[in-house]
């Protein structure tokens, strides 16, 4: 998987397909996708537009995933199939479990992914586990629909409990990760079992009205010091971590700089691991928060402490 790759989250339909076209010409060969995102059309309609011409099938890393609605085993291949029928695609090269989190399954007509009752509330399926799902996971692979198997903002007791139950370790865990959010204890089990970790949200979330991590000083000092921009300096933290990094932008001259790599000093990577010794974590991406709430206890966040219900593991 290469290391550097574009994030589809949050683009908005008609400036996707500009992005991902114009980022495949810069040199991208990673492009990360999801159901939900509502934008796997013009994702494939710009992979389509630059293949042969631009880059071979076999050369692109094409990800999507499973979303919550489709959990139950005997929807894993029907929603795997109906995302690559929106790409225009064969295969995919990896297809993750996007939530620990199982919705009701409603139709695949509904556009609605998120089914809620009639007060509004969301619907959760409590009776498919994650070793259910992960093991629907498994038998797609063998189909050859897609190369590579994982799973989305899992913690590490989730995934000892899926390996545990079935033997078959996630290739990737894609995870909020940038250096208010270390997770070191996650990342040393995933690097102790060969789990990829790729890294969505590498800049952090600017949808909180919290200081964004690029305007932090630290930051921006070393981005003057490297003749980069902060953006590039928060990607190379990840990268000097190991991680694939996904990062999201649909203006051109942004996704150009974001594939530029930035080697970070060793004293620069330490100064950026002090922002998060410098205060409490942060995590932005909390669904308790969301609208409707999910109300399940994910990460142990404070925001989560009260929530009455905890992932089926």
């Amino acid at each position: 998987m290469p290391q550097i790759g574009l994030g589809t989250w949050l683009s908005q339909p008609g400036e996707v397909e500009q992005a991902v076209e114009h980022a495949i010409k810069a040199g991208y060969k990673h492009i990360d996708g999801a159901k939900i995102y509502h934008n796997h059309n013009e994702v494939g309609a710009a992979i389509k537009k630059c293949i042969p011409s631009v880059i071979k099938r076999e050369d692109l890393w094409v990800t999507s995933k499973l979303w919550n609605n489709a959990h139950k085993p005997e929807n894993v291949q029907p929603a795997c199939e109906q995302s690559l029928k929106e790409l225009g695609l064969d295969y995919l090269d990896l297809y993750l479990i996007h939530w620990p989190v199982p919705f009701q399954f409603v139709s695949w007509e509904k556009k609605d992914l998120v089914p809620k009752d009639e007060a509004g509330k969301l619907l959760l399926d409590r009776e498919t586990s994650l070793v259910d799902t992960w093991k629907a996971m498994i038998e797609l692979k063998k189909t050859g629909l897609v190369k590579s198997i994982g799973v989305s903002n899992f913690t590490k007791e989730m995934l000892e409990a899926i390996i545990k139950a079935t033997g078959v370790v996630p290739s990737v865990n894609q995870i909020e990760a940038h250096p208010l959010l270390p997770q070191d204890d996650l990342v040393e089990y995933c690097n102790q079992n060969k789990i990829n970790i790729t890294a969505y949200s590498p800049l952090g979330n600017n949808l909180t009205g919290q200081t964004k991590i690029v305007d932090y000083p630290q930051v921006r000092e070393i981005a003057q010091k490297t003749g980069s921009d902060p953006a590039q300096v928060l990607i190379a933290w990840g990268v000097k971590r190991g991680y694939s990094v996904i990062p999201k932008s649909v203006t051109p001259s942004r996704i150009e700089s974001n594939f530029k790599q930035v080697v970070l000093s060793d004293e620069d990577y330490e100064s950026i691991n002090q922002l998060v010794k410098d205060g409490k974590t942060t995590r932005f991406n909390v669904p308790i928060t969301y609208d409707p709430s999910w109300p399940i206890n994910l990460f142990d966040e404070e925001v989560e402490k009260e929530a009455p219900l905890r992932a089926i593991f």
